[in-house]
């Protein structure tokens, strides 16, 4: 298909999505995991923010940031994975600039909002332990709210400018995307131009505010820790360390594999085969979407509780 070589023609060209390279052949039995961690992503992130909407006694400050981080996992694993079994099912590759360039500013602001609302979570954790007898002052509703607009507005203004940078380009005939979906730097990779702004953005910026993200998690446990171990009673600080230990887990599972296939990808060259990285890359959109909700089902004695009256309303 004729290729655009000027920005006026740029909704003419189409790429080519190939899944995965090198492992073409496995398409069918890659999609199987997948596709199952996807539905149940959907169905265990859907019936938290169910829960928690409809139960009043769930309507407090971690519980909102919870339903906040369950959205953005529904979002974040449909941006990407219906394109991803399309192409292992149907070899449907193919997709419009338009529509990569949709794909590649959803995938990269859902990304930079979740940190953002783990950040909060953060913060809710810090007032409950640390400020307990202040926590329905501090965290009101419209605090709450503004917190959440405040993460959106946030990743908006982080991601937005990536749109520019891939328009601003001038395309002139490749057309292979050697990925499963569109990110901002494989859509740079088939411009002609000098693609240093690009690279120079998509690395730092995003990064840093990520950074920052992680550091003041770090600061607000370290605050919490402090507070918890001058608290006298055992079992006092083992309840409040139980508080925050389903947060806990969540930052690990969405920190620790998007590190490090950021650094993996910036700096692993060929000691780590690309077909590798992007299988990796497409499990880091749906495992950790599947896993939230059942390590908050799991550590979360008032989700438990209203799942199983949600059972046996139902059976």
């Amino acid at each position: 298909m004729a290729m655009s070589s000027n920005h006026t023609n740029l909704r003419d060209i189409w790429y080519t999505l190939i899944g995965i390279p090198g492992l073409e052949d496995a398409h069918i039995w890659l999609s199987i995991p997948i596709c199952s961690m996807y539905i149940v992503a959907i169905a265990g992130n859907t019936l938290l923010i169910f829960l928690i909407f409809t139960n009043h006694s769930l309507h407090e400050p971690m519980y909102i940031f919870l339903s906040m981080l369950a959205l953005a996992d529904i979002i974040l694993s449909t941006v990407t994975t219906p394109k991803v079994l399309a192409i292992f099912w149907f070899q449907a590759g193919g997709i419009s600039f338009a529509s990569c360039v949709s794909q590649m500013f959803f995938l990269h602001f859902m990304f930079v909002t979740e940190s953002a609302i783990l950040l909060a979570m953060a913060f809710d954790r810090y007032v409950a332990i640390c400020f307990p007898l202040r926590y329905n002052t501090i965290l009101t509703p419209a605090v709450v709210g503004r917190m959440g607009i405040a993460s959106v507005s946030r990743s908006f203004l982080i991601c937005f400018p990536l749109v520019f940078l891939v328009y601003r380009l001038t395309y002139c005939g490749r057309n292979i995307i050697h990925h499963s979906y569109c990110e901002h730097m494989g859509i740079a990779r088939l411009a002609c131009d000098n693609i240093k702004v690009n690279i120079y953005y998509g690395m730092t910026v995003p990064l840093f505010s990520i950074g920052i993200d992680i550091m003041l998690v770090i600061i607000s446990y370290t605050l919490i820790l402090r507070s918890v171990f001058r608290i006298p009673s055992r079992d006092a600080r083992l309840k409040a360390l139980g508080t925050c230990g389903s947060h806990v887990c969540v930052i690990l599972l969405f920190y620790t594999p998007s590190l490090f296939t950021v650094f993996a990808h910036r700096f692993g060259g060929h000691s780590i085969p690309r077909h590798m990285h992007i299988l990796f890359v497409n499990l880091y959109v749906v495992v950790p979407p599947t896993l939230n909700p059942i390590i908050y089902g799991v550590k979360t004695k008032q989700i438990q509780e209203k799942v199983f009256s949600f059972s046996k309303a139902c059976f």
